[in-house]
């Protein structure tokens, strides 16, 4: 039992729900202008965990016979054997339900749109197959975190919903960015497969530029964002200490090549929303 939940929480890539947690709770620390109520807390960070969890198990089911043919991925645990296909799809099943019961525990409007979320979220894993939106598909997909979780606090759509979707935006670019660089690792494969992936169809040189660009929006969108909730200076500094990690994530790449990216990725990107989060509650809190 403890062997098949460890498996499970490495097929999932547990550890990486760090990338969307952070600024799902930023939006809920701007619904409630501080720290919201314990209950939606607790219930935010269940439907989180359950959406990620049903959303990466689903993209391992889809990808198992593409991951087989990568080096890179095939001692994944769909693959190897290490879990059952059965088990997965029920594991996934099983998530997307306590999803939409958090959802409803939530508020009404929240299990209302909790079904086109995990459209949108299992949507990617199809998305690559026929668009180079993918990239930015896998964005939209965690930029959505910030608004679901302010209306999970605000329980409706009056007052400034706008601002989560600032947030998001940059979420989305962030993310698109990074998935950018990511996928350098494998050009080869994608190439052979026919998978649409920016950089093995428009080269290395096309992929960090694009990749810069998205970045240098996420962090004008954050600063912009920051003016509306009216911030002080932690975020002011959050945002600027964001922009040189990931001038720091963009300069590995670029120097020290597809070697270097699982470096820039975990050691380097994974601040971002740490950073974000914690800069954003000095200020409103």
């Amino acid at each position: 039992m403890i062997s098949r939940l460890a498996k499970t929480l490495k097929m999932i890539k547990f550890e990486h729900s760090i990338f969307a947690l952070p600024f799902a709770l930023s939006g809920a620390w701007v619904a409630a202008k501080g720290t919201p109520p314990l209950y939606d807390l607790l219930l935010l960070v269940l439907a989180a965990v359950f959406a990620r969890s049903a959303a990466m198990t689903y993209n391992r089911i889809h990808d198992r016979h593409h991951d087989a043919s990568n080096t890179r991925t095939a001692d994944r645990e769909l693959v190897s054997g290490a879990l059952p296909l059965p088990y997965a799809i029920k594991f996934t099943v099983g998530c997307s339900a306590a999803f939409l019961f958090t959802a409803y525990l939530l508020a009404p409007i929240c299990m209302v749109l909790a079904l086109p979320c995990l459209i949108v979220l299992f949507g990617y894993s199809h998305l690559k197959r026929f668009s180079y939106l993918c990239h930015l598909g896998l964005g939209v997909s965690l930029g959505l975190a910030p608004a679901a979780a302010w209306l999970a606090v605000n329980k409706s759509f009056d007052g400034e919903w706008y601002v989560p979707l600032f947030i998001g935006l940059g979420v989305s670019a962030w993310v698109a960015g990074f998935d950018l660089l990511y996928a350098i690792q494998d050009i080869e494969h994608d190439q052979q497969q026919g998978t649409f992936s920016v950089p093995a169809r428009f080269g290395v040189r096309v992929t960090k530029i694009l990749a810069a660009v998205l970045f240098v929006l996420a962090v004008a969108v954050w600063f912009y964002c920051s003016t509306i909730i009216d911030t002080g200076r932690y975020q002011w500094l959050g945002i600027r200490a964001i922009a040189i990690l990931l001038l720091v994530e963009w300069s590995i790449v670029h120097y020290y090549g597809a070697k270097k990216i699982p470096l820039a990725f975990f050691k380097v990107n994974s601040w971002v929303p740490i950073v974000y989060f914690v800069s954003l509650v000095a200020d409103i809190s």
